[in-house]
């Protein structure tokens, strides 16, 4: 029978490890396996295993290319492997900036099926730091927590990531208002999953999660976004429309848009490309946008056999006899947002009844790049 995996992430470092200790000790003969990345610009990782009492191991790990990628496949899988026979769980304890997707794709490949079944994705949170830390704006390697070389990842984006992809979330730290402050956070972000402290840990030890479904929950094709909400100071608010967006009106309103919330994310098109679905992802004053692929509605029906399930079903939920499942679905949350100035903002963005876009497109820089690279 399959090894029962475990992933607890989160830069919270104090929190991840108490969540770690509880699953050692609740759990006896189960064994933690992290992977130290402070000198992974260098090629090096130290891998450290250990159980409820003691370390087991420890081993330098040089690496071709010093990277995240290159330590789950040429590291953390064969040890895992190696481990799994009589042990009852596996804990993956991820360094800090890891975000657990990658690992968990990994772990839930064909090869390694009959030996590992990943039970859980945890994210441990530190509730006197959460708040603040999904509003700093500095990249990971201005506070030494670089996953890789080159790493040019924000830590507010990471850690959104984090808790997002995660199956349950562990609060730990903090006072009791912190706590609290933090619970309502954790409502407007990731309102389907379930958060729980140190003490509270759900099983870990069930059936196997497809990391395909997993993905689905943060694809934005198919995400699952929060709804309008309010809790004392915290607003969340969905915008929706069914007409396309200005590209050039959008593009002047990005920095407000970004500044007046903590977080967004969502999926919206624009008039000058009808046919692709654009994703839109902001947290802390940074904002992505990148192309997810075609609507539907731009795909023949021969083709919609071999999208998901999931994704059939979310273009069903948003079809429209004109525009098919073209949307416009964005979600904003911050402190005391003006939900009224900010759809009105929006609004001003979409095109006029009979007006053309013009032959501009100033996000043609950003999508066209990446489409090429």
């Amino acid at each position: 029978m399959s090894t029962p995996v475990v992933l607890v992430a989160g830069l919270h470092g104090a929190a991840r490890t108490a969540a770690v200790d509880e699953l050692l000790t609740r759990c006896p003969g189960s064994v933690a396996v992290h992977h130290d990345l402070a000198d992974v610009t260098r090629g090096r990782v130290r891998r450290i295993v250990r159980d409820g009492g003691q370390v087991l191991e420890t081993a330098d790990v040089r690496l071709a290319h010093g990277c995240v990628t290159c330590t789950v496949r040429e590291d953390l899988l064969p040890r895992l492997v190696v481990l799994a026979p009589g042990t009852p769980l596996l804990i993956v304890d991820l360094w800090d900036s890891v975000e657990p997707r990658s690992v968990a794709e990994a772990i839930g490949c064909a090869e390694a099926q009959e030996i590992l079944r990943l039970t859980a994705v945890l994210t441990a949170l530190d509730a006197g730091g959460l708040p603040d830390d999904l509003t700093r704006g500095e990249r990971l390697r201005e506070v030494g927590r670089s996953a890789a070389a080159g790493d040019q990842r924000y830590l507010a984006e990471v850690l959104a990531r984090q808790l997002e992809y995660a199956t349950g979330l562990v609060l730990h730290g903090g006072d009791e208002d912190d706590h609290e402050l933090s619970l309502r956070v954790l409502t407007h972000l990731a309102p389907l999953t379930p958060v729980h402290d140190v003490a509270s840990l759900p099983a870990v030890t069930g059936p196997a999660l497809c990391p395909a479904e997993l993905a689905e929950r943060v694809d934005p094709r198919t995400a699952r976004l929060p709804a309008d909400a309010r809790t004392e100071q915290i607003v969340t608010t969905v915008w929706h429309s069914r007409r396309p967006l200005h590209p050039g009106r959008l593009f002047e309103a990005v920095d407000e848009l970004v500044t007046e919330s903590v977080r967004s994310r969502g999926r919206f098109w624009l008039a000058t490309r009808p046919g692709q679905l654009l994703a839109w992802d902001a947290v802390a004053g940074i904002v992505s946008v990148e192309d997810a692929g075609p609507w539907l509605a731009a795909l023949p029906e021969a083709a919609w056999d071999l999208v998901s399930p999931a994704r059939r079903a979310a273009a069903a939920l948003d079809w429209d006899p004109e525009h098919g499942d073209r949307v416009q679905h964005l979600v904003f949350t911050g402190p005391d947002l003006d939900v009224i100035r900010l759809h009105g903002l929006l609004d001003s963005c979409l095109l006029a009844e009979g007006e053309h876009p013009g032959h501009d497109d100033p996000f043609a820089p950003i999508l066209d790049l990446k489409e090429i690279a």
